[in-house]
């Protein structure tokens, strides 16, 4: 007997059929079904949050699964099978209008969160994520929880270190704002206190720090340096006073290091991954010469060859007098013998809080 169509588009239609069960559906009810190493259930007060994220169509933004292409995720951990198994239902999502909140518990305070919620152009002036402000105190305490435990595991570790140095930073807050100041200057590592800005502080580089400063700081430290910006209210510790830095010892690689890498347990973030170095740089610049404005140190120790792209526009000087360094003049060359490498200096110890043990940088 011959093949007739219909016999063939039911041999196709098995066939298909089969390969669709074995491709999509084999492999899920054949894979080990077993939680991962960081995964544990959510708190009920985490999953109030996590119905109230689906419910504001939060998965519209954000994703929550970290591919191994990601490489700008992928740092912290690559998502697993495992990680989802208490998800009903999941919300990987596949729209990054927002970034990636896989691993976003603990990257932040609560107070960061809860001005972050109340309206983002608070501690992100670019944002275009919409307000929360209508949230209950419940609902936003629910949504915070369920933001702070994504990464699990991962996360209550992060979270615990922002708890902890969240208390330390509280107790020298409570001191004054000058007590403050000193004590997160003992924070900081001793070679980046010491360390000057390397670049002068030209009116371009001013320019551009003030294009971060009004871009990534303005709304917590306030257009003129005092910690006062529209965000200040729902942060405690409030943000820094940059004038105090008047009689307080500061250098530009002080304020690199705190840009840099945050300061936990505060509302100050890191900002290492959102802006190059040039532009930390810059808006330190920014920050002394138009908030502190004494004892400015840009540009002071250029002992090398200087980078191409550095120097002001011919005719022009340095908005701070003394900023800037001439050109070394070669001398008659001679022969230089290699010197034996000094050891690797070790790591600055900086004071703790009144009465607690040093920090190991």
């Amino acid at each position: 007997m011959g093949m007739t169509p219909r016999s063939v588009a039911l041999g196709i239609a098995l066939i298909a059929t089969f390969a669709a069960w074995a491709v999509l559906f084999l492999p899920g009810l054949s894979a080990p079904n077993s939680p991962s190493n960081i995964v544990r259930p959510y708190t009920p007060l985490e999953r109030e949050g996590r119905v109230l994220y689906i419910k504001s169509g939060c998965i519209g933004c954000h994703t929550q699964y970290v591919r191994p292409t990601d490489w700008d995720y992928s740092d912290l951990r690559v998502s697993q099978r495992g990680d989802y198994i208490y998800d009903r239902p999941h919300l990987l999502g596949s729209e990054r209008t927002g970034p990636d909140l896989s691993q976003e518990g603990g990257q932040h305070s609560d107070d960061w969160n809860l001005a972050h919620f109340e309206d983002p152009r608070f501690v992100r002036p670019a944002s275009i994520m919409p307000r929360f402000s209508f949230f209950t105190r419940q609902q936003m305490q629910a949504i915070i929880a369920y933001v702070q435990c994504l990464g699990f595991k991962m996360a209550d570790e992060r979270m615990a270190r922002q708890i902890h140095w969240h208390r330390r930073l509280l107790a020298a807050y409570r001191h004054g704002e000058d007590y403050n100041a000193t004590y997160l200057a003992k924070l900081v590592p001793r070679q980046w206190m010491t360390m000057p800005n390397p670049y002068a502080a030209t009116q371009g580089s001013v320019q551009r720090g003030k294009f971060v400063y009004q871009q990534m700081c303005i709304f917590c430290h306030g257009p003129v340096g005092d910690g006062n910006g529209p965000a200040a209210r729902y942060l405690n510790p409030k943000p820094m006073n940059f004038t105090l830095l008047k009689r307080h010892r500061w250098s530009g690689g002080m304020i690199y290091y705190q840009v840099m890498n945050g300061i936990t347990g505060s509302a100050m973030p890191y900002f290492k991954e959102d802006l190059e170095s040039a532009k930390i740089w810059d808006v330190a610049n920014y920050v002394a010469v138009n908030f502190i404005g004494r004892n400015v140190d840009s540009g002071n120790d250029l002992n090398g060859i200087p980078a191409s792209r550095e120097g002001a526009i011919p005719g022009t000087k340095p908005l701070v007098p003394g900023a800037g360094t001439k050109a070394p003049v070669p001398g008659p060359a001679r022969k230089v013998y290699p010197q034996r490498p000094s050891s690797s200096p070790q790591p600055a110890s900086t004071p703790a809080a009144p009465g607690g043990r040093s920090q190991r940088h």
